[in-house]
């Protein structure tokens, strides 16, 4: 194969970046502060904010609530519990499925360059690893963007959870405000949406796209040199 690697050094910039992109979405998916909810009692959340994330509801509380070993008091939000509001699901199943096709995107992409580094595989593999590659980038930052708009919509509008009684959490907010979470997914987002258009642009060069090989010369069937590496110096 010819060589290649000066015709990917964007693509290898693009990697790097959805690398970053894909650590951000996962921190994204595990970051409690999505939603900030600002209470006026603070008589159990001692702080007057509550962090409402994807998993779970934190806040600070000075009333006898928390064991020796707690900071915070915290309660998981479960999938299928019936107080949990359609975004709150959309979020726990599409960023776990943006990591799973940010990992797949990855991987494809290192594949391909890996191919194009070393030369060893035709350019149709090349092209097909980088293809699935980007655009398995974009479904990921797709996959991001839908619960992370759909939760700042909601801090928008100020819509309210109504969480059991368990969860020490007050039937509304006075207000709430959009959490480091729904910002750091908007980053990791614009990231891999990046990386997933530039590993898309990736074009072989016009002259290169033959494969190097020896000119086929016809040989002889008698044993004998054949005439096309005949020296004539002789």
């Amino acid at each position: 194969m010819p060589y290649l690697v000066h015709t990917a050094h964007a693509q290898s910039v693009a990697l790097l970046l959805s690398a970053v992109g894909w650590i951000l979405t996962i921190v994204t998916m595990g970051m409690v502060e999505w939603r900030v909810w600002e209470v006026s009692d603070p008589s159990v959340i001692s702080s007057g904010l509550a962090w409402v994330g994807v998993w779970r509801v934190c806040f600070y509380s000075s009333a006898p609530i928390l064991s020796e070993n707690q900071i915070m008091f915290c309660q998981k939000i479960g999938m299928f519990e019936s107080f949990t509001p359609p975004e709150i699901i959309a979020a726990q199943v599409l960023m776990l499925v943006a990591v799973m096709l940010g990992l797949m995107g990855n991987v494809s992409v290192v594949y391909g360059l890996r191919n194009i580094y070393f030369g060893l595989n035709p350019f149709k593999r090349i092209r097909l690893a980088l293809s699935a590659g980007g655009a398995l980038f974009i479904l990921t930052g797709v996959s991001t963007l839908i619960p992370v708009f759909w939760n700042l919509s909601s801090v928008a509008h100020n819509q309210t959870i109504v969480f059991p009684p368990a969860f020490r959490m007050p039937s509304a907010p006075e207000k709430q405000h959009i959490g480091l979470g729904i910002g750091v997914g908007i980053v990791a987002s614009f990231l891999v949406v990046c990386s997933g258009l530039i590993v898309l642009s990736y074009r072989v060069p016009v002259g290169l796209t033959g494969i190097v090989k020896p000119e086929d010369k016809d040989m002889n069937d008698d044993g004998t040199d054949n005439p096309a590496f005949t020296r004539t110096d002789e």
